[in-house]
């Protein structure tokens, strides 16, 4: 054990637990040892085993982990199964509960030095500060749950939530580069140094889609997506099964497969249903109105966007929420609603700033663009298509940035500014990243599939 006392501190503590019961040393050390070896034990002079330790717990008649912590053995399983209360809580739509079991939880893991249950606390405090859209304070907590299991030498497979979980926070703040950096590194150490822990490599995978994605990497998503789905079968957490259905249909609509995409999303469904995780199901309703935009029924993918825009607002899941709400106003407007997508949008750029949520507010502002465009207001749209600009610049959006530039060029050549238009196509053209290749350097090294 990492947190176990030192072997003076225990010496006394065997030594007092075996005068409370009236043994002699050689009643507590037969038949596995000697008395004198339970001397030398009890006055500090040896750094007992865990076997030998087990066998005097059990000649005591107490727990081995309160003979060398000097807890009872009941403290840490009350903690334990208080946090899997708190992680249901969270699951199933609660975070504020969820946030205040964790605190509790938190102080009181430390207040009694047990580090893993520390580190599990601060996990669920981390997606609950993601899920009402605190990205410092979410980073913050999983930064810390990682420092405290490689204090411990938890192994990598061990460290990988609260590595995704560091990475999720910075891509939602619109930093995709370090996002991408953070799961990349880790996928390939995981893969290179043999590693291959198949709930660690999935989550990674599955986390990567959607940077990867916003970054015009499809070639790398695609292929993240197939690996994800090839370690599906070999996955042991439903939960991540579900997750990973969910970012592989993003990658396939990309493709045009449609169906596919459907058939996918309708997986992650079922699966978050039976697990009550109503952030990820709304996630799969968003997804879904998605494929019906795509595929024009725009009557369905209203229905499903405003079923998600509620499953997420009862949750107070702010970024999501905001994202949703960005693409129901893009179904709205096209549904001839202009007025009250614009509404919608203005609403979503006042809950958001350039740190936090840079991704959804640039595509609020590309959306009023266009409805201003649409009106022939062509100052407010450009005015819209500039800050849009600037804050994909910032977060790196390669193909979002290319497809902006194409607009502004665009909406400048109509109104007779030809040199300024080239400007805009020039620089769009800088962003886009040719098919199959993208700008982030080599691809980790493959799992053993």
């Amino acid at each position: 054990m990492s947190d176990r006392d030192d072997p003076g501190t225990i010496g006394r503590r065997v030594q007092q637990l075996r005068a409370d019961r009236g043994l002699t040393q050689r009643q507590l050390a037969e038949p596995a040892y000697t008395p004198a070896y339970i001397s030398t034990l009890e006055a500090g002079r040896v750094r007992a085993s865990d076997d030998a330790l087990r066998h005097i717990a059990e000649r005591l008649g107490v727990a081995f982990e309160e003979l060398v912590t000097g807890r009872p053995a009941h403290l840490v399983t009350d903690l334990r199964l208080r946090l899997t209360g708190a992680q249901r809580a969270l699951a199933t739509g609660d975070t504020e509960a969820a946030a205040e079991q964790y605190a509790v939880l938190l102080a009181e893991a430390e207040a009694n030095g047990f580090a893993e249950e520390r580190a599990v606390a601060l996990l669920g405090l981390g997606e609950c500060a993601v899920e009402v859209g605190e990205l410092a304070y979410a980073q913050g907590h999983f930064e810390r749950a990682e420092q405290i299991l490689a204090e411990v030498d938890a192994p990598l497979p061990a460290r990988v939530p609260a590595l995704r979980g560091r990475a999720v926070s910075h891509y939602l703040a619109g930093e995709l580069r370090y996002a991408v950096y953070l799961l990349e590194s880790t996928l390939d150490e995981l893969n290179r140094g043999g590693l291959h822990d198949p709930d660690a490599l999935l989550l990674l995978y599955a986390s990567v889609i959607g940077p990867y994605m916003d970054m015009g990497a499809h070639a790398r998503a695609a292929q993240a997506a197939e690996y994800a789905l090839a370690l599906a079968p070999k996955a042991a957490d439903p939960a991540l099964v579900a997750r990973m259905h969910r970012s592989v249909a993003r990658t396939l609509l990309a493709e045009g497969r449609v169906a596919e995409a459907d058939a996918s999303l309708a997986k992650a469904a079922e699966l978050y249903r039976q697990l009550q995780i109503r952030t990820e199901l709304a996630n799969c309703h968003w997804m879904r109105g998605y494929v019906y935009a795509q595929q024009g029924d725009l009557e369905r993918a209203e229905a499903e966007l405003r079923e998600a825009q509620i499953m997420l607002t009862a949750r107070r899941a702010a970024l999501y929420t905001s994202q949703v709400a960005v693409e129901l106003a893009d179904v709205l407007h096209r549904r001839g609603k202009s007025d009250e997508a614009a509404a919608l949008l203005h609403e979503v750029l006042s809950d958001l700033s350039p740190e936090r949520g840079a991704l959804h507010s640039a595509a609020a502002h590309r959306l009023l663009g266009i409805i201003a465009e649409d009106a022939h207001d062509t100052e407010t749209a450009e005015e819209h298509y500039v800050r849009a600009l600037s804050l994909l610049e910032r977060a790196g959006a390669a193909g979002d940035l290319a497809d902006l530039c194409r607009l502004l060029g665009d909406l400048l050549r109509r109104t007779g500014r030809v040199e300024a238009a080239l400007d805009a196509y020039r620089t769009g053209l800088g962003h886009r990243t040719a098919p199959g290749t993208t700008t982030l350097g080599p691809a980790p090294a493959q799992p053993p599939l």
